[in-house]
């Protein structure tokens, strides 16, 4: 905190000036006379059925729009740190992986992702894409932590996060929004909504961002060889055909041409690139909904939803030019290689239930009960281009998942309710690639939860859950690795989980507070064969693998706060806990990696990546004046291992947010600042080689940096 002080303390002084004028205010005074209304009921949509937030028997965090908006955020990545015990990497120009609960990919290369968590956007399943998880015109964000194995099935091991657009509205309605900021951050939207009938309605909206990015390229003296410019669409239609039929349409487009030169030999901000990479997606997507009520007893929900994308993703690998050596005594020891990934991405799904809307008599109890299909095609084809290899990687990847599963809610008393669920999966795999690499496998899979709730007579709920969750195995395609490493089983993890829920003052203090358990058995672990580009040492390059530690242990606490003090204070936190660590890695004896066999190293003890130990968001709004807020934030982690196959760890940090926001009629106009301690904050990181020909390739740390202070304005039209 010392290091933050100083930087903001024209904040700070700005801060305490504005409460004691406000304190003096006849204004302030009589507000704080007035009783300031519940907070607004939240209801969570990606269950079977919509609950209340507070009724949910689930670790379960809702991103607003109101926070979207509060954080100026323009894509999912610089919303999770809001929500506790949820963490990213980047390793590319946005922080597309994700981890719940220390549970989650940091990379992907080669070899095919199996996403440890699901990302649906209006019912298009966007696992793995993160990249193209923009905040245009959202609704909320809804995160589930824990094993979603009833729910979602095998790409929600860690958890699942639904990305939830505004509906269609009944009257013609609008806005126009644009920001500008430092390294010439450029974003403009525009929504329009409004009825086609009186049975049908519609919505369209559209973002564009740019900006150069925080990173200077010295060598090409350029400030946008890292820059963002997305562009994302999305139309929505709406039709209520008869009084038990309704149908809903969205269609979602990405284009994302982002630079990817984020590196730096010297661990700063300025690169050396003389071939800064991308990271470009390419992306159509389309969702059909349908709601019918087939009889008094049950309603028939359908959803089916496409994908497809045109991924591409490069870098420098040397992260330099080819002279730095020149003329020095380094002189021919530098090597320039560029590495490429281009993906051709499909994914096609349908899921069918049917709800009930009148509860049985199943053993004397009332009980609600779900029974639904679900079937997933994915194909991916794979061209990869290296400097050094003799020809360019191909690989073909196809998956087909089919599921059936059901979900029991029983009643039974006034108190207790009692639901249980269960799915059951087949997969069947098939991967071939140009280097003699094929395997096919099918396997099956099941999931399930039981849990036990108690809603006490001023309406909190106590529950205590039982969950399992399992992430599908593979194969690995580097034909170096021996015959024991080419293939890598399923993991599975079972979740205990107790929370509590409740609403105290009058219903102006909401709290969520759960713990948790995690037994994860034969965990995924990505390690690494070092293989030297040319000769017998380093330079080197990394040929990622999977294998499977033995056992594995999640656990820890999670804690959401929202009170509404007064007409014009507003306080909200989150703080999450976690241990993660590895129990056994029993399997293999050997303490170091063998690049020859693909030994991995044992990992019996040791930390999890990307699982700090702490991590927290509290914030304020004050209401200065009826149509004047001040928000101020603090958002902050431990520090973590930021990778399996080494020590380095990233570092600790505490940030500082704040915004001040003028509401004039129809206006919403906006001056914002984010990191504004200027605080270096490690995204993602390599400790286990040398990529510096100037210190003759000598291992060191090297670390990619999260954007520094970025202050901007915005301003907001509705009509």
């Amino acid at each position: 905190m010392k290091n933050l002080i100083p930087s903001s303390s024209w904040l700070a002084y700005t801060l305490v000036m504005t409460l004691q004028a406000t304190e003096t205010t006849s204004y302030a005074q009589d507000l704080r006379q007035d009783n300031p209304d519940p907070i607004e009921e939240i209801l969570v949509t990606a269950e079977f059925r919509e609950r209340s937030l507070l009724k949910t028997a689930n670790s379960t965090s809702i991103l607003s729009a109101d926070t979207i908006a509060r954080t100026r955020a323009s894509h999912l990545s610089q919303l999770l740190n809001q929500a506790p015990n949820v963490n990213y990497a980047s390793g590319a120009s946005r922080g597309r992986f994700i981890q719940i609960r220390g549970v989650g990919e940091r990379s992907q290369f080669i070899e095919p992702l199996n996403p440890s968590v699901g990302i649906l956007v209006d019912g298009m399943d966007l696992s793995g894409l993160g990249g193209a998880a923009t905040t245009l015109d959202l609704a909320q964000v809804e995160i589930l932590r824990g094993p979603q194995g009833t729910l979602f099935g095998a790409n929600a091991l860690a958890g699942l996060i639904q990305m939830k657009s505004n509906e269609p509205t009944s009257t013609l309605t609008g806005n126009v929004e644009a920001s500008v900021g430092d390294d010439q951050l450029q974003s403009i939207a525009g929504v329009i909504s409004g009825p086609l009938s009186e049975s049908a309605g519609y919505r369209l909206a559209i973002l564009n961002h740019r900006s150069d990015g925080h990173i200077r390229n010295t060598f090409l003296n350029r400030d946008d060889s890292n820059n963002l410019d997305e562009l994302s669409a999305r139309g929505k239609l709406n039709w209520q055909a008869n009084e038990g039929l309704s149908f809903s349409a969205t269609g979602y487009v990405i284009d994302i041409d982002n630079g990817y030169d984020a590196f730096s030999l010297d661990n700063t901000r300025s690169t050396l690139s003389d071939q800064p990479g991308y990271d470009r997606q390419k992306s159509w997507a389309l969702s059909l909904n349908s709601h019918w009520s087939a009889n008094p007893n049950f309603d028939v929900v359908g959803q089916f939803s496409i994908v497809e994308s045109d991924l591409a993703y490069a870098f420098d690998e040397d992260w330099s030019f080819s002279d730095i050596c020149a003329g020095t005594l380094c002189d021919g020891w530098a090597y320039s290689s560029f590495d490429s990934y281009e993906r051709d991405h499909s994914n096609t799904s349908i899921d069918i239930r049917m709800i009930s809307n009148q509860d049985l008599n199943l053993f004397s109890y009332s009980t609600a009960w779900v029974v639904g299909a679900y079937a997933r095609n994915e194909n991916v084809d794979l061209t990869r281009e290296y400097t050094f290899a003799s020809q360019d990687f191909l690989s073909d990847y196809d998956t087909h998942n089919q599921a059936i599963y059901t979900q029991l809610d029983a009643q039974l008393s006034d108190t207790f309710n009692l639901s249980g669920g269960l799915r059951l999966e087949r997969r069947s795999a098939k991967y071939d690639d140009n280097n003699t690499v094929s395997h096919e496998n099918t396997d099956y899979f099941w999931g399930a939860h039981l849990t036990l709730e108690y809603h006490t007579d001023d309406n909190k709920l106590l529950y205590g859950k039982v969950s399992r969750g399992y992430k599908a195995g593979g194969v690995n395609s580097n034909p170096d690795l021996s015959t024991s490493f080419r293939k890598f089983e399923e993991e599975r993890m079972w979740n205990l989980e107790a929370g509590l829920k409740g609403e105290y003052f009058d219903d102006k203090l909401q709290t969520q507070i759960s713990i948790f358990y995690q037994f994860r058995r034969d965990m995924q672990v990505k390690q690494s064969l070092l293989e030297p580009i040319s000769g017998d040492s380093c330079p080197c390059s990394f040929e990622d693998f999977l294998s499977n530690a033995a056992k594995a242990s999640n656990y820890g606490m999670e804690l959401e706060v929202n009170w509404s003090a007064n007409e014009i204070l507003h306080l909200y936190g989150s703080l999450g806990l976690l241990e993660a660590e590895f129990n056994r890695f029993e399997s293999f004896s050997h303490v170091d990696a063998n690049p020859i066999t693909g030994q991995p190293v044992n990992l019996d003890g040791r930390k999890q990546a990307h699982a700090p130990r702490y991590q927290f968001a509290f914030g304020s709004e004050l209401r200065v004046r009826e149509n004047l807020a001040l928000f101020v934030e603090l958002e902050g982690k431990d520090k973590f291992k930021l990778s399996t196959r080494h020590e380095e760890q990233s570092r600790s940090y505490t940030l500082l947010n704040a915004s001040i926001t003028y509401y004039p009629e129809h206006w919403e106009i906006s001056l914002w600042g984010r990191n504004l301690g200027n605080k270096k904050v490690i995204e993602r990181g390599f400790g286990s080689f040398g990529n510096d020909p100037r210190k003759f390739y000598t291992t060191e740390p090297y670390y990619q940096y999260g954007a520094p202070r970025v202050l901007g304005v915005s301003a907001k039209y509705t009509f």
